[in-house]
């Protein structure tokens, strides 16, 4: 039993916020130094250097925004759920302040993904919007991002508005397959995946490498933004704590002397 509760006690303190804001700073960094660079390639690479499609022509190359996006959409939704779970069945305030976070971010990417299918439609089926299965349950989801922001704010006790919004992400997790299998459940419009890690791309390397990139390059964004506004959420949140003003008065310290040299 003195070892359960040592393991705990260690883990307490892992997750806690002031551990959190400081072990993060160090991802901070190499997030932005990576996102930049693979975004940046796997940008140039797909619009400029990737052979046009021999059905699509050239406007399939808004896939190399659009799904990533779509998938970080989808992603950032599950960890909003694994986040509701924590913090309501652990209690963990790190996990709660990580979904608060993380559900501006997930909408950004939902509308992004949004967007970009309607600017992929146009061309392709001659309309930017149809209520095929896959669009609809991504504006569901988007609609479940826009619910969960809302819950956070409507309530006078952040704690009553955190566990509504932890509900309603758990609960709308049922959504996600949806989306997922929405192209093999039912006859729609929208295209299958075209690649995939269990199966061999349907595309040639010149296509699905440039792909790979900047998946790599928004999943390194969507962890710095996380982390970004998690900080901000926790600077928040812990503001009457001794370590925030110890820190906030470091920082006006080091700011005095900057400015006095």
């Amino acid at each position: 039993m003195f070892f359960l509760k040592r393991w705990w006690q260690l883990f307490e303190q892992t997750v806690s916020p002031k551990y959190f804001y400081f072990i993060s700073e160090r991802f901070i960094p190499w997030l932005a130094v990576f996102a930049g660079l693979l975004i940046t390639v796997g940008t140039v690479w797909g619009l400029a250097f990737a052979p046009a499609d021999y059905l699509q022509g050239n406007s399939y190359r808004i896939m190399f925004v659009h799904v990533p996006a779509a998938s970080l959409a989808m992603g950032g939704y599950f960890l909003l759920a694994i986040c509701g779970v924590i913090s309501l069945v652990w209690k963990v305030k790190t996990a709660e302040m990580v979904a608060r976070a993380v559900a501006p971010i997930g909408a950004l990417f939902c509308f992004l993904s949004l967007v970009t299918g309607g600017i992929w439609g146009k061309p392709t089926w001659g309309t930017y919007w149809v209520w095929d299965a896959r669009l609809t349950s991504m504006l569901i989801l988007l609609f479940l991002y826009m619910g969960i922001i809302a819950l956070y704010n409507a309530y006078e006790s952040s704690a009553t508005g955190a566990k509504a919004a932890a509900i309603l992400a758990i609960v709308g997790v049922v959504n996600l397959p949806i989306i997922k299998y929405s192209v093999v459940w039912w006859n729609t419009l929208h295209q299958g995946s075209t690649f995939t890690i269990t199966q061999k791309p349907k595309m040639p390397p010149e296509m699905w490498l440039p792909l790979v990139l900047m998946f790599l390059g928004f999943y390194s964004l969507f962890g710095l933004l996380t982390i970004l506004r998690t900080r901000n959420v926790i600077l928040q949140r812990e503001r009457r704590s001794q370590w925030v003003r110890e820190l906030v008065k470091a920082e006006a310290q080091k700011r005095g002397i900057s400015h006095g040299l």
